[in-house]
């Protein structure tokens, strides 16, 4: 199992929100470039950066900092935040992002979503944000009428290869992932790689994760609040 530290970006500054609750923010880091060196020194050469005014501005405001953290530390990285048009995918690829997390423009722009799936299968990833049960998009704010699984069905028929999965109840709280979901997902669709996201609250919950199969982890605020240690993380996935 892959596990990804993440660094969400808010005016520039590491933060994480609670529940994707904008009115609830802590900040950890003014300096996201130096958080990421902390995790490419202890030997991640792959983050989850998240643009959080992109979510509900659309429009890349934290990129800079993301390009300068690849071009610095070297490591690739999957980003998402105000991607909503098939030009903002192909302008993030142009600009060397590695994966490309769409979760708004799924569901408001398909039609762009499954060219930018169509043109670049090896950059997209579609963020799967649950809500109550249901897809959540435009920075968690709005939720889909289509059934989880009608919509996955529909996309991996298009080609559809990555699903990063959050269970907002479960984001930021500390509280353990939702294994029941990712255990039903790997079910249900085992040709996805499935990345878990949300909840994680210590080395146990991630190796429960691996021992499910998961594909892959990002793992945020179980880090910055000291519940897991960088060298267990990183000890786990050499160990499997």
């Amino acid at each position: 199992m892959n596990i990804i530290p993440a660094i969400d970006l808010l005016d520039g500054k590491v933060v994480r929100l609670h529940k994707g609750s904008y009115r609830e923010v802590t900040v950890y880091s003014e300096s996201p470039l130096a958080q990421a060196h902390e995790f490419r020194k202890a030997g991640f050469n792959h983050l989850h950066i998240v643009d959080l005014n992109g979510a509900k501005e659309g429009r890349f405001v934290n990129l800079p900092h993301i390009k300068q953290i690849k071009e610095e530390l070297g490591v690739t990285v999957q980003t998402g935040g105000g991607v909503r048009t098939l030009s903002d995918v192909r302008y993030l690829v142009k600009e060397g992002v590695d994966y490309i997390i769409c979760s708004s423009m799924a569901i408001k722009n398909e039609a762009d979503w499954l060219q930018s799936l169509s043109e670049f299968p090896e950059h997209m990833v579609l963020g799967t944000d649950l809500k109550e049960g249901k897809i959540a998009y435009s920075g968690w704010l709005e939720t889909a009428s289509e059934s989880v699984n009608s919509f996955l069905l529909r996309m991996q028929e298009a080609g559809l290869t990555r699903v990063l999965c959050t269970d907002i109840s479960k984001d930021g709280t500390l509280t353990g992932p939702n294994f029941e979901l990712y255990a039903w997902l790997m079910t249900e669709f085992p040709a996805l790689k499935i990345t878990a996201s949300g909840g994680v609250s210590s080395i146990d919950d991630l190796k429960r994760l691996a021992s499910a199969e998961v594909h892959s982890v990002v793992v945020g605020k179980a880090y910055y609040e000291g519940k897991v240690e960088l060298g267990d993380m990183k000890d786990l996935m050499l160990a499997e």
